[in-house]
């Protein structure tokens, strides 16, 4: 037998560390080396974790087909690699005693895997594959044992973050000029978990919503329950703490691990379409958003791995809350916070494409769209030291969205395109939106090119099979536009002559592009609408005109619309004058004009039993009426409007969500949206007291 182990540092720690420097690699861009470095420790779990890791990211940023089966097999390998390590008893002549049982950072690594695991399955946006993510996670009771262990009475208060805004519960200012600076107010209360961490101290970020975290709700009778409830732990803390060494990145490693598992099952289960949560009800699944984001918080404090990750997840829901919601209870507060998390991390990897991309995102959320396109701009130029290609594919996706955003067309065009050379994903879906902004440069011949492109890319290139929700969609589009110049002209030759709808801003009603846009771009966009043929006849709706009778029926009488149409007209069919009428209120609402915009968005529902094709415009009307009410009554800041309000909204959003059936195309992008818009009017109500 050799010399006894030293006492001051835990066995694992120089391998975690170690495996840390390939993390660091990875956040900066640079991949290779990443990848090279974990490779040189392969049979070490947590290196082979970060061979997993890079595979799961770039099957995630890039979603690509062949990516994902090997993030499926390196996560499953490091799966199994730590299942083996849990079952290794403690070596005898280990002398280090730590506050939590030997093994556990094996524990969370298998977690981890098992997460990941299921992630990638869920990355198809398909039911079967959210169902299968499930179903990894239902299969590994193990999340019972860590929850318990290291947080045995719930979790412990979190750093809180207090934005330097003002906290009206009648306003939620557009626009907020976000203080470059951190916020000074970051406070840190000590816990059970990190009392004895030498990280907690310094810890300089905080993610997420509210000072104090109450033990986890129990949940009786289910699967779930057996996670977060707060009972006596199968595996017990230590309480000797003369013989227990102080937290050291092992312990780090237990405790953001740990919450940062529980806060992103929590939050994922939380996200996924209603329909998916109560297929899998039987299993006992329930979910706390709240809660998820304070452990997530708390996860993010702590200087290892899964604190970057933690952000990196805080980060990605922010954004898609701010650019998916419609509608925010305090979007000042969640920008401010947004902020505070990427300047944390970004100051540690300034140039990691990730944190450029949610810089980025930040200023287009608060209205600086030239602003967010110079930051990836910058972040993209060609002179960089390294190159993570999927992040740098997400660099170019927002920059391209923001420039069609701003109605730059030729750009916008060619940085879709530009996709195309990084990626296989859906490369007929890059070529319809580019299509449409040559259309809308007037460069038919060009757009038809690109439209012709389009069946032999979506045939080629499937996942699992499947067409995307995307190319669903597109297929339609593109059978309805050739239908149209036949029923013209006789020929579907040429059939992009047909085409009077923008199809890059029609498809950009899913990604919510016309939100966040200034005066003279939702103008133009209306001015645009209005030239066509039938002549728009709008006819105002006040909001107590505007109550729900039922969802197959107009919103009001001065919602019905005449079903005779002219073929010389430019819009000849339901579907377009549907389309048409959703733009034309989605963009009024942009202008504050609610009136107007409630009138357009009534006409559109109205069309919900006539049109054919576009089935999902009544769906989405409703849920852009709700959003409506919403917006009006911030606008208006009177409290005994927000009763009425919010009462409207909900009702609505009732109604989009039956009429959102999978038979509708982007059913479950809507259903999150749904789900993401009644937290925000729950968070509106707690902040009203009503």
């Amino acid at each position: 037998m050799g010399e006894p182990r030293s006492d001051s540092v835990h066995p694992n720690a120089e391998l975690l560390q170690s495996a840390s420097k390939g993390f660091d690699f990875l956040f900066s861009n640079d991949i290779a080396s990443a990848r090279q470095h974990f490779q040189k420790h392969h049979d070490d779990p947590f290196h082979l974790m970060g061979l997993g890791v890079c595979a799961f990211l770039e099957a995630a940023l890039g979603m690509e087909t062949g990516l994902m089966a090997e993030a499926t097999r390196c996560l499953s390998l490091s799966e199994a690699g730590t299942r083996k390590q849990t079952r290794t008893l403690k070596p005898r002549d280990m002398s280090y005693n730590s506050r939590f049982s030997y093994g556990l950072e094996w524990e969370i690594l298998n977690a981890d895997a098992v997460v990941l695991l299921g992630l990638t399955h869920a990355l198809s946006e398909s039911y079967m594959g959210y169902l299968q993510c499930m179903w990894e996670f239902n299969a590994h009771s193990k999340f019972t044992k860590l929850y318990k262990t290291v947080f045995p009475n719930g979790l412990p208060s979190s750093p809180t973050f207090e934005p330097n805004v003002t906290a009206d519960p009648l306003s939620s200012t557009k626009g907020l000029s976000v203080s470059p600076s951190l916020p000074a107010s970051l406070h840190h209360k000590p816990s059970l978990v990190s009392l004895n961490s030498d990280s907690s101290a310094s810890s300089a970020v905080s993610a997420a919503t509210v000072s104090a975290v109450a033990p986890a709700p129990a949940i009786k009778g289910s699967f779930f329950s057996r996670w977060v409830t707060s009972s006596s732990p199968s595996l017990l803390l230590k309480t000797d703490s003369e013989h227990v060494q102080p937290d050291g990145p092992v312990e780090d490693l237990i405790v953001a691990g740990t919450a940062f598992g529980f806060g992103l099952f929590n939050l994922v289960f939380s996200l996924l379409p209603k329909k998916v949560q109560g297929l899998v009800g039987f299993l006992g699944f329930k979910h706390d958003r709240k809660l998820a984001l304070q452990a997530l918080s708390l996860s993010a404090t702590k200087h290892d791995v899964h604190g970057v990750f933690a952000g990196l997840v805080l980060m990605t829901y922010h954004g898609v809350v701010l650019l998916f919601s419609g509608y925010q209870a305090n979007e000042d507060k969640i920008l401010a916070e947004y902020k505070a998390i990427v300047e944390n991390i970004a100051i540690k990897y300034p140039d990691g494409a990730l944190w450029i991309l949610n810089r980025a995102k930040i200023m287009r959320m608060s209205y600086d769209a030239n602003g967010a396109i110079s930051v990836l701009q910058e972040g993209l130029k060609a002179n960089r030291s390294h190159s993570f290609v999927q992040a740098d594919m997400l660099l170019i996706f927002e920059l391209a969205w923001t420039l069609l955003g701003q109605r730059r067309y030729q750009e916008a065009s060619d940085a879709f395109m530009k996709i195309t050379e990084l990626n296989s994903w859906s490369h007929g879906t890059y070529h319809f939106i580019a299509a449409g902004c040559q259309l809308a440069l007037g460069n038919t011949e060009n757009a038809q090119s690109m439209l012709d492109a389009i069946p032999a890319l979506i045939e080629r290139r499937r996942i699992s099979g499947r067409d995307l929700p995307t190319e669903v969609f597109i297929k339609k589009k593109l059978a309805f536009y050739k239908e149209k110049q036949l029923r013209k002209t006789g020929d579907e030759k040429n059939y992009v002559q047909a085409i009077k709808i923008d199809p890059a801003d029609e498809i950009g009603i899913f990604w919510n592009n016309h939100a966040r846009i200034g005066s003279s771009i939702a103008q133009a966009h209306i001015d645009g609408l209005v030239v066509l043929t039938p002549a728009v006849q709008f006819i105002p709706i006040s909001l107590e005109a505007s109550s729900v009778k039922s969802p197959r029926t107009p919103l009001s009488a001065s919602s019905k619309v005449s079903l005779s149409f002219n073929l010389e007209h430019d819009l000849d069919t339901p579907d377009e004058l549907a389309v048409r009428a959703l733009l034309l209120g989605i963009n009024h609402r942009t202008l504050g004009q609610y009136e107007v915009a409630r009138g357009f968005l009534n006409e559109s529902y109205g069309y919900q039993n006539s049109v054919k094709v576009s089935t999902w415009v009544g769906a989405v009307a409703i849920f852009e009426l709700a959003v409506l009410h919403l917006k009006e009554a911030d606008a208006k800041v009177r409290a005994n409007m927000w009763i009425e309000a919010l009462k409207n909204a909900s009702e609505k959003l009732d109604i989009a969500l039956g009429l959102a059936t999978n038979a509708v195309d982007f059913s479950s992008r809507l259903d999150s949206r749904i789900a993401m818009l009644k937290d925000e009017i729950a968070t509106k109500k707690e902040m009203l007291g009503l």
